[in-house]
């Protein structure tokens, strides 16, 4: 009866070990940051301002399938896109056009009508974050003006 408990007790211990190895090695006692986006204009250089009213944020995950695109509109509040998997080209209607991929973050136009579009070979995955207020709106078509 002895020698089993102790077998017992051997193996929980061995298993306590490994698995606390197994925490140490995928890096559980750790933490790191990268910064992503550290900026107070968006990406075609027009400053980021606020709208007033109570503050909400909204964070959606958007796909879109290779060669989709959004259609045409805008977004009356600032809004702030982390690309998870992809190529994503976004053009102004003036023409200017810049694209992300997946690991960079875009701080999105505001009140500026644009089109985003799949230009890689997968499914698009994104991230976007809107700093609007109670009751807004977070996109508009230009259909819809």
């Amino acid at each position: 009866m002895k020698l089993k408990f102790y077998s017992v007790l051997a193996s929980v211990f061995i298993l306590s070990f490994l698995n606390i190895n197994n925490l140490a090695a995928q890096g559980f006692h750790s933490v790191s940051s990268k910064l992503l986006l550290d900026t107070s204009t968006t990406w075609n250089g027009d400053n980021i301002t606020y709208p007033e009213g109570i503050a909400k944020i909204t964070a959606l995950k958007i796909e879109i399938e290779p060669g989709a695109e959004t259609g045409w509109h805008h977004h009356p509040v600032p809004s702030f896109a982390y690309i998870l998997q992809g190529e994503l080209e976004i053009t102004l209607m003036d023409g200017r056009k810049m694209t992300a991929s997946a690991g960079e973050a875009v701080a999105e136009v505001t009140n500026t009508i644009h089109n985003g579009k799949n230009i890689g070979h997968e499914t698009l995955k994104l991230i976007v974050f809107y700093t609007g207020i109670e009751g807004g709106t977070l996109t508009i078509l230009k259909d819809s003006d």
